[in-house]
């Protein structure tokens, strides 16, 4: 447990390190309010879970610290996400910096509202669902859940991901970033694609499960 609690805090403090510097590096200043309110945003929900995930499911905890893409198609989606989010960030803090188009308060409060709530649906998601790793694979005695939002769409993390990532550039004011995190939606759905048929073959259930739910992500359109 210690050395689990010992990784989680090294990985907790490199992600605000490196966000950080992604942000405010660019931005040239750390007056860049935006860019504290996302970090905020971010940061304290992230501590909460992971006090959560600690006391109440590490082995969660651990698949999510410990997780590595072996999947050829997932790999490459992974570096096209990463690519958008250091990209995304930079653009964020470099509008700051030479006044770029910004999106009004009111854009901004909205974003951060959209964020928060797709937080909870992420930390929903990871309640409901005690299987859910980061890379694509069946576990051990891992078994169909079709329940809660589970029984609405078949990835429902993935729609709370989409919305909470494209919250991200509203919240930092960017429209130049926010046209960056749009290819998130269609790396995700190379991601989707890849997953649904790793799941049809290894994990029992499935593909009843798939003529029960019949959306993906969001009901009545994918």
């Amino acid at each position: 447990m210690k050395n689990l609690i010992l990784r989680a805090v090294v990985k907790y403090f490199a992600g605000f390190i490196i966000l950080s510097a992604l942000i405010f590096i660019p931005a040239g200043s750390l007056k860049f309010l935006n860019g504290w309110l996302f970090m905020g945003l971010l940061f304290i929900p992230m501590l909460i879970m992971g006090l959560v995930l600690i006391f109440k499911n590490p082995q969660l905890l651990e698949k999510r610290i410990n997780a590595k893409e072996t999947q050829s198609q997932q790999k490459t989606v992974l570096i096209i996400s990463g690519i958008m989010f250091i990209s995304g960030f930079i653009i964020a803090g470099l509008n700051y910096r030479f006044k770029w188009y910004a999106f009004p308060k009111w854009v901004i409060i909205l974003g951060s509202v959209i964020f928060i709530l797709s937080y909870l649906m992420y930390a929903e998601v990871l309640r409901e669902n005690t299987y859910l790793s980061r890379t694509v694979e069946v576990q051990e005695n891992q078994k169909v859940i079709d329940t809660g939002l589970y029984g609405i769409v078949r990835h429902p993390m993935y729609s709370a991901t989409i919305f909470l990532f494209l919250s991200i550039p509203l919240v930092l004011g960017s429209l130049y970033a926010f046209l960056i995190f749009l290819v998130y939606p269609f790396a995700l759905i190379l991601r989707i694609d890849n997953e649904e048929k790793v799941l049809e073959n290894e994990l029992d259930g499935y593909k009843e499960y798939k003529k029960k739910v019949k959306y993906r992500l969001f009901p009545f359109i994918w």
